[in-house]
């Protein structure tokens, strides 16, 4: 089944598979247009986008009139990560709220009072139709595909948290889906709208440190180890949590208390890919961008032995890049848990961050700052103009997207690429080699038994494709 998956993903998906009621009636929404305010608002965002891609030419867009309304948003997922979402759109019109745990959602519907409220996303979907225009999916891991495909197949721009899928499969297949419905869409990395990663790009571009052969890429971070919880351990779900629905497509297991939910879901490949999953898209999301970055032509991981259910407390991965340019090839190494290191180069590094390694020098950078090494050589060094404007806000560009059409610095396209890659890495883990990869067709070359981890298989009623 995994390798059917991966065969037919350039087939017509429904095809593939008899898609899910609301996909089909996302469908059908799309085909049958309705030329009110929040349609109106929709299409005209849409076409804009699909301009910024080259699709249509200036004289087939309607004139917007509604940048000004608005936006109607159902954010799916209201606690921990998702709050801080909900905080970035709430100056739009939060009309529906979904959450398998009540408590949560009526928590957040507190301040959201005249908001609908839903346990299962599916519903949401099916329900809201023309009410809402986009869609803010903050889920565990696992759920991302299903809930963002869902609104994506129903015309909604669509924000994810990141990882923006659970595997490399749904990466793939969310963007290029978004990209057939021309839907305005943002990955919940934060941080790369901060002024800091700006000046980084801007300075790595201006050859500072002459052409980069290598960067190193660490998290302290360590999301792993476990086991599945005893006889003894297992306990009927509380009464505000709807366990059936808080695992959606993941396989079906018993309830433990603080095992999985709320915050431990990301040490179980079940439900999240580890620190490599969690982290990665924040940090190497800045050579991505600085370097122009996309798929990998090799990917090599090693860690302690492969647990069957849970993520390694540390992981060491070498990917190989071809250079923009096609002119060489750039190493990339991330490391995270207890296997980061405590020097590169002979420089001493912190606990997070990365190091851009260059013929002329060496750049260490994180969040908030950047430093040039040696310090000596760069002493007098003066920053090159700021050719990158400053971000109006990682939320805001979206919103402004869905409204105007404008592009967003991490839609689908450029972030579904990066995740593909982060979650690679943990495939080369699981099969214990080093992969050779196509990323045209999602496969590696030498690795046939990779397929199983590319994809997974759904519970019924939650499948994709």
């Amino acid at each position: 089944m995994c390798l059917i998956f991966v065969l037919r993903l350039t087939a017509t998906y429904t095809q593939v598979l008899q898609l899910p009621l609301s996909i089909r009636m996302g469908q059908q929404h799309m085909a049958n247009q309705k030329q009110n305010r929040r349609r109106f608002l929709k299409t005209t965002g849409a076409g804009a986008t699909a301009l910024s891609a080259g699709v249509f030419s200036g004289a087939e867009l309607p004139a917007s009139t509604s940048v000004n309304e608005k936006l109607n948003i159902a954010c799916v997922g209201t606690a921990n990560r998702a709050a801080a979402d909900i905080s970035g759109v709430k100056g739009e019109n939060i009309v529906a709220l979904c959450d398998v745990d009540s408590n949560y959602l009526n928590r957040a519907a507190t301040e959201f009072t005249g908001a609908r409220k839903y346990a299962d996303y599916r519903e949401l979907i099916d329900q809201e139709g023309d009410k809402i225009d986009a869609v803010v999916v903050a889920t565990a891991d696992h759920s991302h595909a299903p809930a963002s495909l869902l609104a994506i197949r129903a015309g909604k721009h669509t924000y994810t948290e990141k990882p923006l899928a659970h595997t490399v499969f749904e990466a793939r297949l969310i963007a290029e889906e978004a990209k057939k419905y021309g839907v305005a869409t943002q990955l919940g990395t934060q941080i790369h709208a901060e002024p800091n990663y700006r000046r980084v790009v801007e300075a790595i571009q201006s050859g500072v440190l002459g052409k980069i052969t290598d960067v190193h890429v660490w998290v302290g971070k360590g999301w792993g180890g476990g086991e599945l919880p005893t006889a003894d351990q297992i306990t009927e779900p509380p009464k505000n949590l709807d366990w059936d629905l808080w695992l959606g497509p993941a396989q079906e297991r018993p309830y433990a208390p603080g095992r999985y939910h709320p915050a431990n879901w990301r040490r179980w490949w079940e439900f999240g890919q580890g620190t490599l999953g969690d982290m990665a898209c924040h940090y190497m999301d800045l050579p991505f961008w600085a370097l122009g970055l996309r798929h990998p032509l090799s990917c090599k991981a090693t860690g302690p032995e492969v647990h069957a259910e849970t993520c390694p407390l540390g992981l060491k991965v070498e990917y190989v890049f071809p250079a923009a340019d096609g002119s060489d090839t750039i190493n990339l190494t991330w490391y995270d848990g207890n296997m980061i290191p405590k020097e590169i180069d002979g420089q001493r590094v912190p606990g997070a961050g990365v190091m851009f390694v260059g013929e002329e020098g060496m750049m260490f950078a994180n969040y908030s700052s950047y430093r040039l090494f040696p310090t000596d050589k760069f002493e007098s060094w003066t920053p090159p103009k700021q050719t990158i404007p400053p971000s109006i806000g990682h939320h805001a560009e979206w919103i402004k997207a869905c409204k105007e059409g404008t592009p967003t610095l991490c839609n689908f396209d450029y972030s579904g690429a990066l995740t593909e890659t982060v979650l690679l890495g943990n495939v080369s883990y699981r099969t214990g080699k080093a992969l050779d990869w196509d990323a045209k067709s999602l496969k590696a070359t030498n690795v046939a038994e990779a397929d199983k981890y590319i994809t997974k298989e759904y519970r019924k009623g939650w499948e994709i494709v």
